[in-house]
């Protein structure tokens, strides 16, 4: 079942198991945002389960590139096309965010973003990898991110 993100009435709902749900939710919403301000694009999860090959793809990913594999659960994914860029993300359980941008004309923009909730610590697989900067935002309060470029083909 697939869930409409709304950024103006912040909900938890599919993100109650994470110990930082309610910054995660921010985080989610924040995303939401973007989208909906940029591209006019409207932000839908589904459960991780129901979008398990979303997951997979992005799990491939992370390995193949960098050999990352994500300690916790995946809640939510999604994945979409706008503007001639494929988006896909996950939301885990430990208030990570991971989305891979992907730009369908070649030599274009290819990259992985990593989020990190307001009140998470840093996952241990990321840890000694990545610089993590920050950002406010009014939705999801503090927020840590850094990236990398993707250089294979997927």
């Amino acid at each position: 079942m697939s869930y409409v993100v709304d950024f103006v009435d912040v909900s938890t709902e599919g993100l109650e198991s994470s110990p930082v749900a309610e910054a995660l939710a921010g985080l989610r919403a924040n995303e939401a945002r973007y989208f909906k301000n940029k591209y006019d694009h409207t932000f839908t999860v589904e459960p991780a389960d129901e979008a398990r090959e979303v997951v997979d793809h992005v799990h491939h990913v992370l390995e193949a590139e960098r050999g990352i594999v994500i300690a916790s659960r995946p809640l939510e994914a999604t994945a979409f096309e706008v503007d001639g860029v494929r988006w896909s993300y996950v939301f885990y359980e430990s208030g990570l965010s991971v989305n891979l941008l992907y730009t369908v004309a070649d030599a274009g923009k290819r990259a992985v973003g990593f989020k990190l909730s307001d009140g998470m610590e840093v996952p241990e697989e990321l840890a000694d990898r990545f610089k993590f900067a920050r950002q406010r935002s009014k939705l999801a309060g503090t927020i840590r991110g850094s990236y990398f470029v993707v250089k294979g083909e997927y």
